[in-house]
């Protein structure tokens, strides 16, 4: 296997992103995330992709930031403000997550081991989660002395509620997939033997849906959390004006009233 850090593929409409450094559990570091916002740019624009699956290499998905790269920085540049210290990657984060939300492409987190701190973060700012039975789930910030970060006091507490969310947070637990489940962190959970194609199968089947309407409606979803019904009426006015001329509603339609599947296109 490749030794860089992020690796990509895209077949059948889908791009499958691996982090790929499982010596380490897959622990953001190095050229990790320069890596990783240049494969989201790259799935924006090609033509080919209509679904993103991001996934982990090895036995982990993401076990969080890389404590021992954070150590060596703590120890090189003293205890001076993250925001102040050479080679800042909080920019770097806040791209990559503001790229996920924007990207017009559903984004499914096929998390096949742990997914801890930065790597849960990652996990929840995927539109949609699978989860292997052996995967687990942390906010273990606390843990380190540190506070979360990766958008996770913005992104769980829309999960799970602010009082779970709190616990969470607070405790640093690791809680398994089957809870993840019950608690609405994950969609769905897979035997871990059929992990790997439960993830292949439900990329594969929304990568056969409309891409514009899709792309549209999460962009909906994301914007209309932030505001009031009449104006994510107003969105939906809008969305659907776009859509009613597309040839993909046409064929949606054509399909239907044939008794048969659609064929969407794109267009």
């Amino acid at each position: 296997m490749s030794t860089e850090p992020i690796l990509m593929e895209v077949s059948e409409h889908v791009a499958t992103i691996t982090l790929n450094r499982p010596e380490r559990l897959n622990a953001l570091g190095g050229a990790m995330r320069e890596q990783l916002l240049a494969a989201l740019e790259t799935a924006e624009t090609d033509p080919a992709t209509r679904v993103v699956v991001i996934t982990g290499a090895g036995r982990g998905f993401c076990s969080g930031g890389d404590v021992k790269e954070m150590s060596e920085r703590r120890n090189r540049d003293g205890q001076s403000g993250m925001e102040h210290q050479p080679g800042n990657f909080l920019p770097m984060r806040d791209r990559i997550l503001g790229k996920m939300q924007s990207l017009q492409k559903p984004i499914i987190a096929a998390v096949n081991g742990i997914a801890a701190g930065a790597g849960m973060n990652l996990a929840l700012g995927c539109d949609l989660r699978i989860a292997s039975d052996r995967a687990a789930f942390g906010e273990v910030f606390v843990k380190r002395g540190l506070h979360p970060d990766w958008g996770g006091t913005w992104l769980l507490p829309r999960l799970v509620g602010v009082a779970k969310a709190m616990e969470l947070i607070l405790s640093g637990d690791i809680i398994s997939a089957e809870e993840a489940l019950r608690l609405g962190i994950v969609n769905r959970v897979a035997p871990h033997a059929e992990f790997a194609g439960a993830a292949r199968d439900w990329a594969r089947q929304l990568a056969e849906g409309p891409p514009v309407a899709m792309g549209l409606a999460k962009r909906g979803i994301y914007r209309n959390m932030h505001t009031d019904l009449a104006a994510a009426l107003e969105y939906e006015t809008f969305a659907q004006q776009i859509v009613w001329s597309s040839q993909d509603a046409g064929e949606g339609i054509q399909a239907f009233l044939e008794k048969r599947p659609p064929q969407f296109k794109g267009r």
